[in-house]
């Protein structure tokens, strides 16, 4: 048997690339935005508060060699037509390309039973996480990927896999991302390839509600013993933008500690 050729360094560089994170001030957009620039890519982040935005690109920009010129970020709603242009227009004026595209904003203002939801908070939920991705990768396509190629990863969730109850809007919508994801790899490969990846519980603010004051009791189920970080994700999207993976597209990949191979819902 031959022996495994380990994957070149360079083909996990991202240098003289640039990107989009959405919701990139904290959490797993933040991270990931931090695992891009530590990569080499310069890096717009965009968020709906403006002083939390400012702060959060102070820090990513003093992480990395020329942070100053590497980090952009733009104040904005996802759900925003107007935002979503003004952020792929300036952000390509900026770096003079746009190469990577990371659907990261999401809300869940929905909780419990369907059956009691309000229908505005449902398409609110919707609306951003799903209709919202593909309005970016709209603008991104013809401001410069359609041309030009490039790489999209939208944030998904283990709810989108498989039923969990109390965020089942949240889970529907993110079902409804995981099957968009597979249409727009199949219409848009082999110039733009587009995957998703799949969390289950991980330590942000966004996610407090699911382990606050019980994360021993919550991670206990899953196989690793813990819940996940924002790195955990975001070194897995790191990957999924790089040309180490060049031939996987349409896929969502979990990064669930296990959870989902015991059978339970994370």
């Amino acid at each position: 048997m031959s022996p495994v050729t380990p994957i070149p360094a360079e083909l996990a560089d991202l240098s003289d690339r640039a990107a989009i994170v959405t919701g990139g001030s904290r959490g797993i957009g933040y991270a990931i935005a931090a695992e891009l620039l530590a990569r080499g890519a310069s890096v717009t982040i965009t968020a709906r508060k403006p002083d939390e935005l400012a702060a959060s690109v102070q820090q990513l920009a003093a992480a990395v060699p020329d942070g100053d010129k590497r980090v952009l970020g733009l104040p904005g709603n996802a759900g925003d037509p107007e935002s979503r242009a003004q952020t792929v227009g300036r952000s390509v004026e900026r770096f003079g390309r746009l190469d990577i595209l990371v659907n990261n904003a999401g809300v869940n203002p929905v909780y419990g039973p369907l059956m009691d939801a309000d229908l505005d908070g449902v398409r609110k939920v919707f609306d951003i996480n799903v209709v919202a991705c593909l309005g970016y990768l709209q603008q991104a396509y013809r401001a410069w990927m359609g041309e030009h190629g490039g790489a999209v990863v939208n944030l998904a969730s283990t709810a989108g896999l498989r039923s969990t109850g109390v965020i089942a809007a949240y889970g529907a919508s993110k079902a409804a991302l995981i099957r968009l994801t597979e249409e727009l790899a199949a219409q848009l490969g082999p110039e733009i390839r587009v995957n998703a990846v799949a969390p289950a519980v991980v330590k942000t603010k966004f996610a407090t509600a699911l382990y606050e004051n019980r994360e021993e009791e919550t991670a206990r189920p899953y196989p690793m013993k813990r819940l996940g970080s924002p790195e955990d994700v975001a070194s897995l999207v790191g990957f999924l933008v790089s040309d180490a993976a060049s031939w996987i597209t349409g896929e969502t990949v979990r990064v669930d500690g296990g959870i989902l191979a015991t059978g339970n819902l994370g």
